[in-house]
């Protein structure tokens, strides 16, 4: 009679057993299907106890950012000489002013200075043989100024220079205004300031007054 229960009381763990490894396999079924169905479901091949990668040091984290690099810085001069470019008028040096100064085609009027410049400035000093162009009272100098530019080579257009802008806009009038070639006009930025630091002669008075001041005695 004992063998009996022993035998059926292990037939009925048996069983038991069974049905909790059944319920076991098919509730895992059900819960990977589930798991590969849900948009939100673990990935199973990834290691989610892994350690993130250690970046190296060298590298910046910032390589592929936008350069900040300083801009370099412009001169007044510089400046000028870009906004002049680009109303398409040309500009030229001291040195190579006086070497045009020097040139016989100057006497021939061949060449030819614009002193941009009020009377009273014109009048103090200016580069001798210089013709005056006020702008402000162009109808005062315009045809003397227009006729001598049309049969010249070369026209030299200055003021006091540096932040002066009596040449740059008198030369767009002789070129807009004037009908004279924007090839022959050449804006001397250093101005009567430049002239006279570098000692040049000038002429005080009326054009070929004569009166010449030698600057390199002061």
């Amino acid at each position: 009679m004992l063998g009996e229960v022993t035998r059926l009381q292990g037939f009925i763990v048996k069983q038991v057993l069974l049905e909790a490894l059944t319920v076991a396999v098919v509730g895992a079924a059900i819960g990977f299907g589930a798991n590969a169905i849900s948009p939100r479901g673990l990935k199973l091949s990834r290691d989610y106890f892994a350690l993130p990668p250690v970046q190296n040091a060298s590298v910046s984290p910032h390589t592929n950012a936008p350069s900040t690099a300083p801009a370099i810085p412009v001169s007044p001069e510089q400046e000028l000489l870009a906004k002049l470019s680009g109303e398409g008028l040309q500009t030229i040096s001291g040195d190579e002013v006086f070497k045009l100064f020097s040139d016989p085609r100057t006497q021939e009027g061949r060449i030819i200075f614009v002193d941009a410049r009020n009377d009273h400035e014109y009048q103090k000093g200016h580069i001798p043989g210089a013709l005056q162009f006020d702008y402000f009272r162009s109808e005062d100098y315009v045809v003397a100024v227009v006729t001598a530019c049309q049969t010249a080579e070369q026209i030299i257009v200055y003021c006091n220079g540096g932040k002066c802008t009596d040449s740059e806009y008198a030369s767009l009038m002789l070129r807009d205004q004037g009908n004279v070639p924007g090839s022959k006009l050449f804006i001397y930025t250093g101005g009567i300031t430049d002239w006279n630091a570098k000692h040049h002669p000038v002429e005080a008075g009326a054009r070929n007054s004569g009166k010449i001041i030698d600057t390199a005695a002061k």
